[in-house]
């Protein structure tokens, strides 16, 4: 799979979870756990982001500032599914809001990646 097709795939993935973690908010159950979503290599993103991307788009600028901000979606999702995990429906519920940091931090990784697979050849 081409660096364009994993940026797209990997951005549909990570947008699937506000889904997954308001389901999880309401139903106070998930098929993950929170130990799992934080680390940001066991996603197919992470995975190919950390192993199998290659040398050349590991070596472009915009290559550590998604790593930055992969790592920092994923420690965020974790932290809203523990809340929600554990009954802390409320607070679960706040940190999905428009202005919420889960949202802030959505956004700039969806607008890197976008940036990203604008300078990579098809």
């Amino acid at each position: 799979m081409s660096g364009r097709q994993q940026i797209d795939k990997a951005i549909g993935a990570h947008g699937l979870w506000k889904s997954r973690l308001r389901e999880a908010i309401d139903t106070g159950e998930s098929d993950f756990t929170a130990a799992v979503v934080e680390t940001d290599n066991s996603c197919d993103f992470g995975q190919w982001l950390h192993n199998t991307i290659t040398l050349d788009l590991r070596a472009t600028p915009q290559y550590r500032t998604i790593l930055s901000h992969h790592a920092e979606f994923h420690m965020e999702a974790a932290r809203i599914l523990q809340m929600a995990l554990a009954g802390k429906k409320a607070d679960a519920d706040a940190c999905l809001s428009a202005a919420s940091r889960f949202s802030a931090i959505s956004a700039a990784l969806t607008t890197a990646m976008m940036e990203w697979k604008r300078t990579i050849p098809e």
